[in-house]
């Protein structure tokens, strides 16, 4: 197989901001698998600087795999990714898009969507939430809300962590009175800040709240899960597979990320391990094309939750794949991951 790599610019509509900062523009970078016939599969690695990785870092570990799949059997998928975990360390994102482009030749060549390889039931998928921002002012949180409930999402996942935790979430459920909500704090509250703040939530009809802590803090996440009305799901606790035994009791539930584990085949270990330990299971995304959101989204029919919006919050999406309408998430039923260029 030949490598191909290149650096796409991504803008979202509004500034995109959580509690450890943001921005309106991002770098990912496409990869492409061409195989002997022509065949193509496609990557996309959504390079994350809070996990050690630019675009810059994804081409550099590409460079240095190329001989790995200019030799690989395209068939031999773990064969294949062992040997690139063997020679790099971890760079998640880099080697996830390598992943997603080996599946879409795999799945180009048996013509056979993602989801009918796996033996998966498109329709078993959940709603997806679309993000809300931390807002500049408040009139900017209405109008995203509004833009939201608009198109027809009925959930929403919102962004706090800021000193208007408060002022946001009761603007947010004054002006989306029938959406479903969710809060994600990214890490940025404290416990007694997280238990002071839970009551209120579930007031408002939260549905759970998503990593409220520092990600070490498993004695904090345990503390405040022993106490709080709601379902505790982590995030940045969980990068992979292996991170799931650790959590088990200590909260409800995890969020994978295609970017954080590596993987299509440590995803779906991910899940599996999180069942095991009878633990809730959702997927979420970075800001990323419709690329890397229709691979996630193959994976949800195995989901109770996903927050697949990424390429819903750009300006300008370069792929066409996965659709969300209403919050229903539709896969493609054309061979592979069923992405196109738009």
């Amino acid at each position: 197989m030949k490598l191909h790599a290149e650096v796409l610019t991504l803008k979202t509509k509004h500034p995109f901001i959580i509690a450890r900062g943001g921005a309106s523009e991002y770098r990912t970078v496409f990869v492409r698998l061409v195989d002997a016939d022509g065949t193509e599969g496609w990557g996309e690695a959504a390079a994350t600087p809070y996990y050690g990785e630019t675009a810059e870092t994804v081409l550099a570990v590409l460079e240095r795999v190329r001989p790995i799949l200019e030799a690989a059997d395209p068939w031999q998928i773990d064969v294949t990714e062992a040997a690139i975990n063997r020679s790099i360390g971890r760079n998640p994102a880099a080697k996830v898009a390598v992943s997603m482009a080996l599946w879409d030749l795999v799945g180009k060549r048996t013509g056979q969507p993602l989801w009918k390889l796996w033996g998966l039931d498109p329709a078993a998928s959940p709603a997806s939430s679309f993000t809300i921002a931390i807002p500049a002012t408040l009139d900017d949180l209405r109008a995203r809300v509004r833009e939201a409930v608009a198109a027809g999402y009925p959930v929403l996942k919102v962004k706090l962590g800021s000193d208007r935790d408060e002022q946001i979430i009761r603007t947010v459920r004054e002006t989306a009175p029938g959406a479903l909500l969710r809060v994600d704090a990214n890490c940025a509250w404290t416990p007694r800040r997280a238990l002071a703040m839970i009551p209120l939530l579930a007031d408002l009809g939260v549905e759970f709240v998503e990593q409220p802590l520092e990600p070490w803090d498993l004695d904090g996440l345990r503390f405040v899960r022993e106490r709080s009305a709601l379902p505790i799901v982590a995030d940045e606790s969980c990068l992979m597979a292996s991170d799931v035994p650790k959590l088990a009791g200590i909260v409800d539930g995890v969020n994978l990320k295609l970017a954080k584990c590596a993987s299509l085949g440590e995803a779906r270990k991910l899940i599996t391990v999180a069942r095991a330990h009878g633990m809730l299971v959702m997927a979420g995304c970075m800001i990323e094309s419709s690329l890397a959101i229709t691979a996630a989204a193959h994976l949800a029919p195995l989901l109770d939750y996903v927050d697949l919006d990424g390429a819903a919050l750009l300006a300008a999406d370069p792929f066409r794949g996965a659709t969300i309408t209403n919050g229903v998430v539709t896969l493609p039923t054309t061979p592979g991951l069923g992405v196109t260029r738009a």
